[in-house]
């Protein structure tokens, strides 16, 4: 049981699945890759670590029912530029810790700032994922002086995608796929949030929808003072088709709203980018011309 009281796997055999799942995807990852479990106000947290000590800090946060594994099989070239620090996300990952915090108070932020603590690490580059970038954007505005820049990729709770058009295309396939799971069907589920198939990603997310006990709250859209706050230099990364956070809206409130920001529209994208070597290369060379790296 979590925080709020909700089942986080819907069973133990769902539990042994996703953390099969899990070392997939760290087979995956193309470097040496150390393991950490560091202190917290709300228990003990893992995180993956990857690269070269002596290279920048760069703090990664995963997406939604995703985990540490999953970002660093993704993140190509940058495990040779910076030491890559992959924590696993409350209630969101096989590894993470078995609760739910609230989005709506600081309870992510201090997760996050005791992580750092504990890894000595007082000023960083920090790198979110859709709702990793939520749990980014999130703890920069809380604390700007320990954000070096600000990095957000498809990132949840700037804008928000239409709820409707989001059901139809997602909801219903979630619910034929639990019925029966066969491969026409999740591809229909998978289909909206997949840029590119890859058999991994599509079979780990047709788990997941069926392993996870899905939250019903959703992260809240930033105030225009939130955003205003972010007071270091930010990169904003917005899928053109993105249904979940459109990125046309999503560029245009950031650039609306953040003092020193620079964006890219990512064209012909849905809410998962392109999980290729060129996209990974792409996105290796501008997260590194953007940090500094």
């Amino acid at each position: 049981m979590n925080g709020l009281g909700e089942v986080i796997f819907k069973s133990e055999d769902a539990r042994k699945r996703l953390e099969t799942w899990y070392q997939r995807f760290l087979d995956r990852a193309d470097a040496p890759v150390a393991s950490r479990t560091v202190s917290t106000p709300h228990g003990p947290s893992h995180v993956l670590i990857a690269g070269d000590p002596s290279k920048p800090p760069l703090i990664a946060l995963h997406a939604m029912m995703t985990s540490s594994a999953h970002l660093l099989s993704e993140m190509g070239p940058l495990l040779d530029r910076f030491r890559v620090i992959a924590p696993d996300l409350p209630g969101q990952s096989v590894r993470g810790l078995p609760m739910h915090l609230p989005y709506d108070d600081r309870a992510h932020t201090d997760w996050l700032r005791a992580v750092l603590d504990a890894l000595d690490v007082r000023e960083a580059i920090l790198f979110g994922v859709s709702l990793g970038g939520f749990v980014a954007r999130q703890f920069a505005t809380a604390h700007p002086e320990r954000v070096r820049r600000l990095i957000l990729l498809v990132p949840a709770g700037i804008v928000q995608g239409s709820v409707l058009k989001g059901l139809l295309k997602m909801a219903v396939p979630m619910l034929m796929y639990k019925i029966k799971p066969t491969t026409k069907r999740l591809r229909t589920l998978v289909d909206p949030l997949l840029t590119t198939w890859d058999d991994d990603w599509a079979h780990y997310l047709g788990d997941a929808f069926n392993d996870f006990a899905l939250r019903r709250d959703i992260p809240p859209v930033a105030s225009d003072a939130d955003l205003n706050a972010l007071s270091m230099p930010c990169l904003i990364m917005a899928a053109e088709h993105d249904i979940s956070f459109p990125g046309g809206p999503l560029i245009e409130r950031a650039e609306s709203h953040i003092p020193n920001v620079e964006t890219e529209l990512i064209r012909d994208s849905r809410h998962s980018p392109p999980t290729t070597t060129a996209f990974r290369t792409w996105m290796a060379n501008r997260i590194t011309a953007f940090a500094g790296g």
